[in-house]
């Protein structure tokens, strides 16, 4: 997981976007919202913290981060889309490890429930949004509520996370997009009313950007990034 903190790398948009929806989610207690994201370089458990609000809650989002409650396992065992725990009575999850550490460090805040969201991702990777409660909301009409609004929050919320955290410049976004559905570097460049050089070079930064020695790991890649 990347060392930087949400508050030095998020844009001023992100920041004032997750204040104001966390302010219209008050009435139905949510107190804090986490969003992780999958490492590029790394294996489908490890995570990264792509933003979190309010800021006071950074240490706690990166004990969230860096526990395997809702890692690889629960992905591989089939959990819903949108799943709610009580942190002090974690959900029996057979053969997932639950860790208390990060759950108390979430209780110690004066929150007592989570509801996750979960946005999939080619090669069992998702985005993951997480909404903290002050009650034990218990009632699934109140987890699903939470995460049909979140669903419908998530175009926004994806658009300015990209904002803040792809290293990718449009151009090159635009020749991983082309890419990913199926067009040739030529076709690319007469798409894009450039030459086919322009647009090798264009790939040849966003694999660097990347880290991806192939096309394809770039493309996964920056899908995981939300960029495509």
């Amino acid at each position: 997981m990347s060392p930087r903190s949400p508050v030095r790398t998020a844009s001023r948009t992100l920041i004032e976007l997750l204040r104001e929806w966390l302010h219209a989610l008050a009435a139905q207690d949510v107190g804090a919202i986490v969003v992780l994201g999958p490492e590029l370089q790394g294996d489908p458990s490890e995570r990264r913290v792509l933003a979190v609000y309010p800021l006071s809650a950074q240490q706690a989002a990166y004990a969230l981060a860096r526990s395997p409650d809702f890692g690889e396992g629960p992905q591989r065992l089939g959990m819903p889309a949108v799943a709610w725990q009580a942190l002090a009575r974690p959900l029996h999850q057979p053969e997932a490890e639950v860790d208390a550490h990060w759950r108390s460090t979430w209780m110690a805040l004066g929150l007592q429930a989570v509801v996750r969201v979960s946005f999939g991702l080619p090669a069992g990777r998702s985005f993951d949004c997480f909404l903290f409660v002050s009650g034990e909301q218990q009632q699934r009409s109140h987890a699903a509520m939470l995460g049909w609004l979140a669903q419908g929050f998530w175009p926004t919320l994806r658009s300015a996370l990209v904002a803040a955290w792809s290293p990718l410049t449009r151009r090159e976004e635009e020749c991983l997009r082309l890419a990913f559905d199926g067009l040739t570097a030529r076709a690319s460049a007469e798409r894009m009313a450039c030459s086919e050089r322009t647009v090798n070079f264009h790939m040849a930064n966003a694999m660097a950007k990347l880290g991806a020695d192939n096309k394809m790991a770039a493309i996964q890649r920056a899908c995981w990034l939300g960029a495509i």
